[in-house]
């Protein structure tokens, strides 16, 4: 079988003519193949161009520190689903059927994830265009069928400021037989916002595709626009840009832990972690104004810049913080009802993380050593190395022990990375957009990949822009994680995951 995908590496952008367009059947035969093979899909998505709605699919290759792409064009409006032979694709082809309109014929439960346009309002089943096999609606949902089995619905809305998003149980008594998640409810059009520009807006909706990940979306968005001007940041953007970004993994994983704290009970560690993420998201406030770090990461390198003294005070305090959160870190280690009450519970497969490409912690806690800084590095992740933590068992414990190395290992590297800032400028204009280019853009958020992709026109406008958060590969794994357990579980499940609800719905 001919390689029907053209190589490229995260942060390059090149020509749109080098990705050759090719029959559906090797399209299909081609992913299958690379996937067996551990290859992995990053994203999957549709363009419509001159020739039609085309198919986009762009393959991680760890190991090669690759992203190949390949294209194909559908001369129908169905197609054979790739999903039971790839699970990795279940949930874009959903999101290719509401977008398009398109039906991947033989997908095993066919419904939408963000209640686009093209599914028909009011109906509970949608047909593609020329009569197309129906699909299920809206508001069908599984069921499990038996004596004594019970649904619970859990949602849209939930107390406090919890994001809206849909959870229904299939039970007997306390066990839980499936959990099926329903979101959308926040969708708010971004990436078909994005065509035509980069507008005036874009920088900022890049920023608040999910509100905790800011500096990881922007620096995600602002790589793939380099790529496409032809643009260079400066060195001591990069190091300013990978001090952010491992800001902002400690503030999430030290609210992660605490939330884990308080979901069994154990107060202590609940309320000091609760302080000490303020304290994380302060020090990025002293970089940029903001603590979640907006208008710190901008096209071609930074929007602010740290003095001498400014630097000093941020190691003083990170010195003074990374004490603190490992004396409160470790008391959930040291207290064995805590860990009891973590082992065991919402565990999830290796074989199953990589069956359907989980990323980030879900995937590093299944022992699935991948990590965009390790495997596709930029920036300053290219000169300067940071270890991959992993554990072995896929549940709770696993989840929190990843966060803990990690936040360890992000301490060490802020620490070394302001010792060896470099002198300089901090921003270079980008120029114009590059005509008729494709690039592709990943980072390692605290939740896991970021994946960016865009198409730009002959004009050198962005005609298509993908974007693919971490959640969007991830919410399944906390479906898979309930499957087995007391339905009590779920709180504690479903934070040991925090996935984005609004990074999903974008």
């Amino acid at each position: 079988m001919r390689d029907v995908f053209t190589s490229t590496r995260n942060g390059l952008a090149i020509p749109r003519s080098r990705v050759a367009t090719v029959e559906l059947a090797e399209f299909r035969a081609a992913l299958r193949t690379r996937i067996a093979a551990g290859a992995r899909l990053a994203a999957f998505f549709g363009s419509e161009e001159s020739d039609g709605l085309a198919l986009y699919a762009i393959l991680a290759e760890d190991q090669e520190s690759t992203l190949d792409v390949a294209r194909t064009c559908l001369a129908e409006s169905s197609y054979p689903s790739l999903t039971p032979d790839c699970p990795q694709a279940h949930w874009f082809e959903r999101e290719l059927a509401e977008q398009y309109g398109v039906t991947p014929a033989g997908h095993p439960w066919l419904k939408p994830i963000r209640f686009h346009d093209s599914w028909r309002e009011g109906s509970r089943v949608w047909s593609g265009p020329d009569g197309g096999p129906p699909v299920v609606g809206v508001t069908d949902f599984f069921q499990v069928e038996g004596e004594e089995v019970h649904e619970v619905a859990v949602g849209p809305v939930h107390a406090g400021v919890i994001e809206p998003g849909h959870f229904r149980f299939q039970c007997h008594g306390e066990e839980v037989y499936h959990l099926e998640i329903s979101l959308g409810y926040q969708h708010r059009g971004i990436e078909r916002a994005l065509c035509g520009g980069p507008h005036r807006s874009t920088l900022s909706q890049m920023e608040t595709i999910a509100g905790d990940t800011t500096i990881g979306h922007a620096l995600a968005y602002c790589q793939t626009i380099e790529a496409l001007s032809g643009t260079k940041p400066p060195a001591r953007a990069q190091f300013l840009r990978g001090i952010a970004l491992e800001l902002e993994r400690l503030a999430n994983h030290t609210g992660d832990l605490g939330a884990l704290a308080g979901d069994v009970g154990y107060l202590p560690t609940l309320s000091f972690c609760g302080r000490i993420r303020g304290d994380f998201l302060n020090l990025t406030a002293s970089l940029c104004g903001s603590r979640f770090g907006r208008g710190l990461v901008r096209p071609g390198g930074t929007g602010f810049d740290l003095d001498g003294r400014e630097k000093e005070e941020l190691l003083e305090k990170l010195t003074a913080v990374a004490r603190d959160l490992r004396g409160a870190v470790e008391l959930l280690w040291a207290t064995p009802s805590v860990v009891a009450r973590f082992e065991n519970t919402g565990a999830v497969s290796r074989e199953d993380a990589r069956s359907l490409g989980f990323v980030g912690v879900a995937a590093r806690a299944c022992g699935v050593e991948i990590d965009v800084r390790q495997d596709h590095p930029s920036g300053i992740y290219q000169f300067a190395h940071i270890p991959v933590a992993t554990s072995f068992y896929g549940d709770v414990n696993s989840r929190a022990l990843v966060r803990w190395l990690e936040a360890q290992q992000s301490i060490t590297y802020v620490t070394e990375q302001l010792g060896a800032l470099p002198q300089g400028a901090v921003l270079t204009k980008p120029g114009p957009l590059l005509p008729d280019r494709i690039a592709v853009s990943l980072t390692e958020g605290w939740r896991g990949e970021i994946c960016h992709a865009a198409l730009t026109d002959a004009d050198g406008r962005i005609a298509r822009y993908k974007i693919v958060d971490p959640s969007f590969h991830n919410w399944f794994a906390l479906a898979l994680a309930l499957r087995g357990q007391e339905i009590s579980d779920f709180p504690l499940c479903n934070k040991s995951f925090n996935l984005s609800y609004c990074g999903h719905d974008l």
